[in-house]
């Protein structure tokens, strides 16, 4: 089964991607917070923190 976001794609080689598909939800998410809506603000906040840790905090494998 293919993973939703898989850091080992070449897509995501550059770091800067990685931090910026991680920070860029989080940030929303914050967006959304500030203006009440809620919903979506759990939505983007959940991302960013899927993200973080699948990209940054675990990362590509060295295979």
């Amino acid at each position: 089964m293919k993973k939703i976001l898989d850091a080992n794609d070449p897509f995501f080689k550059p770091v800067w991607r990685r931090w910026a598909t991680a920070v860029f939800p989080l940030l929303w998410g914050g967006v959304e917070v500030y203006t009440g809506s809620t919903g979506w603000a759990i939505l983007f906040l959940i991302a960013g923190v899927y993200a973080l840790y699948t990209l940054i905090i675990v990362g590509p494998s060295s295979e």
